[in-house]
């Protein structure tokens, strides 16, 4: 009798917990200009810099992901993803420039004007500021190191990179990345580490890494061992809270869906550390 009553107790709650989830609606605001009015008036700027915002609409202090698409910075658009979509938090996916319509630094400094743009405006919609993550897939994955990492990107907005709480890039290339390398006429399986390799500005005072790549036997290039030597000379650098997940089993396009979960997961462990 007392087990049938602890699962009827168990059943109520559950059923009451998914009553109360799925009263929560969200809001998604589309195509809005992160750069200046000014500065949207080039054609290319207004056509591709454009920022979707998807958010628990009667919730407040959420946490914010920021959402960059791959592609190899030569294609891919905007995106939520589906897997981060009804979890309590804001999603911002972001579109930027591509190559070879513009070359290195553009792109780069798209991703942190959508950053800057999200330090700037997510309090109005409900979020905090104080709990703001990167993350994305291959190229965007690239774009997120390299705005937390080189410091300077943001610091163009008076934005001090380390108010990042966590950044978490899928797969992304920790040497210069394989599109910067073709502007310059470098081929892909040269291996460079210059300004626009995330490798180039280790340093132990940054956010919490989260790095996660696919299996290295299956992984674009050498993408799991570009993030293995991230995240060493992270550590030898002096930085406490690098990480490094191999998903055995999933190549490079595969490896994003089970990747979710492990991002989903960091957000709490970082939002818990910092309450």
């Amino acid at each position: 009798m007392k087990i049938k009553l602890k699962l009827i107790i168990l059943f109520l709650v559950v059923t009451s917990f998914n009553a109360f989830a799925q009263k929560e609606t969200y809001v998604t605001k589309e195509n809005i200009h992160y750069y200046s009015d000014q500065e949207s008036k080039d054609a290319y700027i207004n056509e591709r810099c454009l920022l979707d915002v998807y958010y628990p609409k009667d919730k407040k202090s959420f946490a914010t992901i920021v959402w960059f698409h791959g592609g190899g910075i030569e294609g891919g658009n905007k995106e939520i993803p589906e897997a981060l979509k009804n979890k309590g938090y804001a999603v911002i996916g972001v579109g930027y420039r591509l190559s070879p319509k513009v070359s290195a630094p553009a792109y780069i400094e798209d991703a942190a004007s959508a950053v800057a743009w999200t330090f700037k405006h997510i309090a109005e919609y409900g979020g905090d500021p104080g709990r703001i993550f990167l993350s994305g897939h291959s190229a965007g994955g690239y774009l997120t190191m390299m705005v937390t990492l080189d410091k300077q990107y943001l610091a163009k907005y008076n934005i001090d990179a380390n108010r990042i709480a966590g950044l978490i890039p899928f797969s992304g290339q920790a040497i210069t990345h394989f599109t910067i390398r073709k502007e310059k006429g470098i081929k892909d399986t040269q291996p460079i580490i210059d300004k626009y390799a995330p490798l180039f500005h280790v340093r132990a005072d940054a956010p919490p890494v989260l790095l996660i790549t696919g299996d290295r036997e299956m992984e674009l290039l050498g993408r799991y061992e570009e993030n293995a030597y991230l995240c060493r000379m992270m550590k030898l650098a002096g930085h406490k809270d690098t990480r490094l997940y191999e998903l055995d089993g999933f190549d490079h396009g595969g490896m994003a869906e089970p990747a979710f979960p492990l991002l989903l997961k960091e957000i709490r462990r970082i939002s818990a550390q910092n309450k």
